[in-house]
């Protein structure tokens, strides 16, 4: 498929044909390419294709086709207009992060953000003088209240991890864009499916596309998409010579993954909404935290912006202390015999997991504080297994807590 046609198809279309390429040998099937490097026609060719001054493949740390398809479909799926597909989501937000910021810089970010991202922000970026300042992604004048001179990037993450937060992408980034800072936004828990930043004011978006776009937990991968100027112009360059990657195989595992993504987020969210009406009545659950939920804080702002809650949602148990909070949490982990009990999410197969000791086990008490993360806060990446199954299988555990 052309990319000039994909305005005139609908997601599902374009999540099964943009972006694809084909060979000599007109493969319906995309094509693998299990490549280090390509070989030229002569000498001379080979010199036009290091130079840049033809267009072609030469060694797949640079470009790949495999690669090349599955950046396409992605930057056709979020409205962007060209996509770098790196080794995880991780080296996604290091690769945006490393091309758009310098030492001196500082960066706004919401305060709940994965426990990697926060690691990186906190942690290893002040080593090569990059600030961040943390704050509560709804508030809006926090935002504009931690805006300094050599503010160049705020970078959001909503719904959250693992609360769901939801923060209005486009008053952010009317914010964003009075001091001409780089607006990015992780769309890991929506996907392109329910949620294009690009459209509300964002200029970048970041996956871990080891989540939803894969969606059956078999490979590692991230990207980001923005406009053609930076993504080739800044970050190709930067992945080039640095080499965060995405292999050929992985990336061909992804677009398989993504024909499916539509009717895939279509049914967890369901599932993910009636297991959190579900879990609003157990007298074990203090508060459940899920967009979809009229009694979320953000619910508002989740309707307008968001085709429905996504597949994540997070429950806190009651407990009179942190101990006896984290032992009923352990305990409703423990009793699951379906759920998977592992820190991954956007799997087929649900999956559960106890954010204060795995995810966010590496960041301070203070800052899972700070964030909201208790130790009776479980998050739940919910499947397409039957609801009732999951909700009967929550209940082992949910019934010895009360």
């Amino acid at each position: 498929m052309d990319s000039s046609a994909h305005d005139d198809f609908k997601f599902d279309t374009l999540a099964l044909r943009a972006g694809t390429l084909r060979s000599e040998f007109n493969e319906h099937s995309e094509a693998l390419f299990l490549t280090s490097s390509f070989c030229f026609s002569s000498a001379a060719e080979a010199a036009e294709r290091f130079a840049n001054a033809e267009e072609g493949y030469t060694y797949s740390r640079v470009t790949n086709p495999t690669v090349t398809m599955f950046q396409n479909r992605l930057a056709a799926l979020e409205g962007g207009e060209a996509c770098i597909a790196t080794a995880s989501g991780m080296s996604a937000i290091l690769s945006v992060v490393m091309c758009a910021l310098q030492a001196g810089d500082h960066l706004v970010s919401s305060q709940s953000i994965f426990g990697s991202t926060m690691q990186l922000f906190s942690a290893i970026l002040p080593k090569f003088g990059i600030t961040a300042t943390f704050v509560k992604a709804g508030d809006l004048e926090a935002w504009r209240s931690a805006i300094q001179p050599n503010t160049k990037m705020f970078f959001l993450e909503t719904p959250s991890n693992p609360l769901t937060e939801v923060a209005d992408i486009e008053a952010i980034g009317r914010i964003a864009k009075s001091v001409q800072a780089l607006f990015v936004v992780d769309n890991c828990f929506c996907t392109p499916v329910l949620q294009q930043p690009l459209k509300l004011g964002a200029d970048v978006v970041v996956h871990s596309a080891t989540k939803h776009l894969d969606g059956q937990g078999r490979v590692m991968g991230g990207a980001l998409v923005g406009s053609r100027q930076f993504v080739m112009e800044k970050v190709f360059p930067f992945v080039r010579t640095t080499g965060p990657t995405l292999s050929a195989f992985n990336a061909w595992i992804l677009l398989k993954g993504m024909e499916t993504l539509g009717i895939r987020i279509e049914r967890q969210s369901s599932n993910a909404l009636q297991l959190a009406r579900r879990l609003e009545t157990h007298p074990a659950v203090k508060q459940v935290f899920y967009p979809g939920l009229e009694s979320h804080p953000q619910y508002a702002i989740a309707q307008r912006q968001q085709k429905a809650g996504g597949a994540v949602l997070s429950f806190e148990l009651k407990g009179a202390t942190p101990q006896e909070q984290r032992a009923n949490a352990w305990r409703v982990i423990d009793q699951t015999q379906v759920c998977s009990i592992t820190a991954n999410l956007g799997d087929t197969r649900t999956t559960i997991t106890h954010p204060a000791s795995t995810t966010h086990g590496r960041i301070s008490a203070e800052a899972r504080a700070a964030a909201g993360i208790s130790e009776g806060l479980i998050r739940l990446a919910v499947g397409l297994e039957d609801a009732g199954d999951l909700h009967t299988d929550l209940l082992r555990g949910l019934d010895a807590a009360s």
